[in-house]
């Protein structure tokens, strides 16, 4: 099983002592360059000394179907293993050219996959950590879907074709609007499905059956970034916190109004993920792909820099807290009398507290859950409720967080609290 490579992004700046590399992997029915072209632009511009390569799955994009007898149909069952080796054999015959030298262990590598993809870069991270540098994984879990539905599927599509597929792939790809807004990008993705070959969409539908690493997740030693879509189907941001929380200083992040092909959907927001991710001492990098002049502030002490920039600062991180709806929401009932305190807030208790490297957002959500019950703040309880599961927090953390302040701050406060964590749960659910 031979691979295709492709480089999305070559390096614009001069190259270091060892060369960056990024190498991303596709969603099941789509082609690398379809699903991350636009976002390894956007990060090329960013990162010009990091070479970002795709490699297509088998059947799709540039490379080659799996092997079929001739005159049958009986396609090869592969595993996740067995992708996880043919993207590191992929690796390893064209990284001598990429890093200039036949000595490519110099070469410092990083792997960013969606959906399948990301399955492939957590395997890759269990069972070849000492490869890579660093693992992102996009709109995927550490187990995705049902045996039973994904064989049914593989059946489908070995006798019927990928045509099969592209209406229900077009309902749960993309957030709502997205293909009105970007017919062509998503004309390109649904045509990559169209366009794979079916027994290695089936062969791949076999990979995802046999699925699940749930129980290894501690196993990972990598920095992780686990990057879910709020509008998710198949793997919602419940899936990606799993990850998030299985993996030992893991990172999460949900963008708001994505659904599963987050670098397709919002290639700019995933290309500034990925460079704050891939450079994380570097200053002032935001999830939006642009510089920000202002310093991180440190361990020890406040950043140096301006009004504007901490207030832009807190701004990117209180809506990937709250939500962009909510914040749109708030800023629209902004008037002359409430103005300057919505800029207070803004400023002081997201761009200096929450920006700061010291906490885990997770860890802080948890704080801000206790302050707000032994305050008796009910609607601030409900905005971080839902904050605090878009930081990572599971529901049976939540429901800890809540069972502790009853004893520290009072089991009337915690009888409350509970009241007001389910409605705002069972809101989200309603949400989707």
């Amino acid at each position: 099983m031979e691979l295709t490579a492709t480089i999305l992004a070559a390096p614009t700046a001069p190259a270091a002592a060892n060369p960056r590399v990024l190498i991303v992997l596709p969603s099941l029915g789509t082609s690398v360059g379809a699903l991350w072209q636009s976002a390894a632009t956007h990060l090329g511009e960013v990162d010009p000394a990091t070479t970002i390569i795709g490699i297509d799955l088998p059947g799709h994009g540039r490379s080659a179907p799996v092997d079929v007898s001739a005159g049958t149909s009986e396609y090869p069952q592969l595993t996740m293993s067995d992708l996880a080796e043919a993207v590191l054999a992929t690796i390893d015959r064209v990284l001598p050219d990429v890093a200039g030298s036949a000595d490519a262990s110099a070469a410092s590598i990083s792997v960013a996959g969606d959906s399948i993809g990301g399955a492939i870069a957590l395997q890759l991270a269990l069972d070849h950590g000492d490869r890579f540098d660093r693992a992102a994984v996009f709109c995927t879990g550490a187990k995705i879907g049902e045996p039973r539905g994904w064989l049914e599927r593989a059946e489908v599509v070995a006798t019927s074709g990928t045509p099969t597929q592209v209406t229900g792939s077009a309902q749960r790809w993309f957030g709502e609007g997205f293909m009105d807004r970007e017919p062509e990008a998503s004309a390109a993705l649904l045509h990559s499905l169209q366009d794979a070959d079916r027994f290695s969409y089936a062969a791949l539908c076999h990979a995802l059956a046999s699925y699940d690493v749930r129980s290894r997740l501690a196993e990972i030693t990598l920095p992780v970034l686990a990057v879910a879509g709020s509008e998710d189907q198949p793997t919602p941001p419940t899936k990606l916190a799993e990850i998030a929380n299985g993996v030992s200083g893991a990172l999460l992040e949900v963008i708001e109004g994505a659904a599963h092909l987050v670098p397709a959907e919002a290639p700019a927001v995933a290309a500034g993920l990925l460079h704050e991710f891939l450079n994380p001492d570097a200053a002032g990098a935001t999830g939006t792909g642009e510089q920000n002049s202002a310093t991180l502030p440190t361990a020890s002490g406040p950043r140096e820099a301006s009004r504007d920039e901490v207030r832009e600062a807190g701004m990117t991180v209180r809506r990937q807290v709250l939500s962009d709806a909510h914040v749109d929401r708030a800023n629209a009932k902004v008037d002359d009398f409430t103005a300057d305190f919505q800029d207070l807030i803004t400023r002081y208790a997201w761009g200096e507290i929450w920006t700061r490297p010291g906490l885990e957002k997770r860890m802080r959500s948890a704080i801000t859950l206790t302050a707000m019950i032994a305050g008796g703040h009910e609607a601030e309880l409900a905005m971080h409720v839902k904050a605090a599961v878009r930081n990572g927090l599971t529901r049976d953390e939540i429901k800890e967080v809540l069972l502790q302040s009853a004893i520290y701050c009072s089991v009337p406060s915690a009888n409350t609290a509970f009241s007001v964590a389910s409605q705002a749960l069972a809101e989200m659910d309603d949400e989707g």
